[in-house]
């Protein structure tokens, strides 16, 4: 009998710092205006100084383990997705690991799918799953994009929020309070460079050398949409059409919080009604890696997963990587 990949625990965490439109408007030529029309963006969440994603990452993992009734020391694997880890080496989650007390009992790891990280993860954890069914994984998606972001570009500075979201995955369907019912993940990697941020071992840098504008964030917004729009819209309808389903036998849709724009164009590939496409970006902005589990977490909160319904997630970000999953609530 297959092993089955179920979720015991939600968690999301938000940095206290909040940064409205008005508050950008004096860093940057913008206005509250012209953000919101074009992104549906309000505010969005700021890591503090001194305050890095393992914090981040840490504070969602341990909301997640007391929901599972799940003590750290129980914890077999910990997955770390994002793209802005504390350091190139060692691991984020070898650190979140250690902040949470877990020390000689876990198989920790980061992995970079950037904005497609969390179903990325979760298809992961199903496979850790079939090959230890006794494992016991904490997955945990966290981003810091504003120490990333060039505050002065305000095409890509307006967009970008911090935060993180974790989950409790195991082959226990006892206490579960949802399955993985399906997830496809996608990759293509030749239009790597229309979202892209260096730093990395493809430039050399001396001791002493000032960052130039390559060391952050930047992407080709129009063939970014028209990507994203079209790829998060046929991974949905393949996953639905692989399970037999249609939009209709969907209570619930997350996608990827990038922009309103974007949320609303693949809704409507979609067919899917305003009222069951979840959004929090507003609030939040694009969180990239955290933006799925932190929305999650978010409609949970507010009710809108009740027992039974099933959530159709989708994911699209740099790699270019996109994937669709499906959750149904025990």
């Amino acid at each position: 009998m297959p092993i089955s990949c179920y979720i015991h625990g939600f968690g999301a965490y938000a940095p206290e710092r909040v940064l409205t439109n008005d508050e950008l408007a004096d860093m940057v030529d913008t206005n509250d205006e012209w953000i919101t029309a074009r992104t549906g963006i309000k505010r969005r969440h700021i890591l503090a100084d001194g305050e890095c994603v393992s914090d981040a990452g840490a504070h969602a993992a341990r909301k997640a383990l007391a929901e599972a009734g799940l003590a750290p020391s129980a914890v077999t694997h910990l997955l770390f997705g994002t793209c802005t880890p504390d350091h190139f080496c060692p691991s984020t989650a070898c650190i979140t690991a250690a902040r949470l007390g877990m020390t000689n009992n876990v198989m920790a790891y980061d992995y970079n799918a950037a904005c497609s990280s969390f179903l990325h993860g979760l298809l992961q954890s199903r496979a850790l799953l079939a090959a230890e069914p006794d494992a016991r994984i904490l997955l945990i998606c966290g981003e810091g994009l504003s120490r990333r972001v060039n505050w002065k570009d305000r095409s890509t500075c307006v967009l970008f929020g911090d935060g993180a979201g974790a989950v409790i995955c195991s082959s226990r369907q006892e206490g579960a309070l949802a399955r993985l019912e399906d997830v496809i993940c996608r990759t293509d990697g030749s239009l790597w460079e229309l979202i892209k941020m260096g730093g990395g071992s493809a430039r050399r840098y001396e001791p002493g050398e000032s960052v130039d504008e390559d060391f952050f964030v930047s992407m080709q917004g129009q063939e970014v949409f028209k990507h994203a729009v079209r790829k998060m819209a046929e991974i949905c309808k393949d996953i639905l059409a692989r399970n037999a389903l249609s939009p209709g036998d969907v209570q619930l849709l997350v996608p990827h919080q990038a922009n309103m724009r974007i949320i609303e164009a693949v809704s409507s590939r979609l067919d899917f009604p305003r009222e069951r496409t979840f959004t929090n970006v507003a609030d939040y902005g694009n969180t990239s890696a955290a933006s799925v589990p932190l929305a999650l977490y978010d409609a949970r909160q507010r009710g809108h997963m009740p027992s039974g319904a099933r959530v159709l997630m989708t994911t699209f970000g740099s790699g270019l990587t996109w994937a669709a999953g499906l959750l149904r609530m025990a």
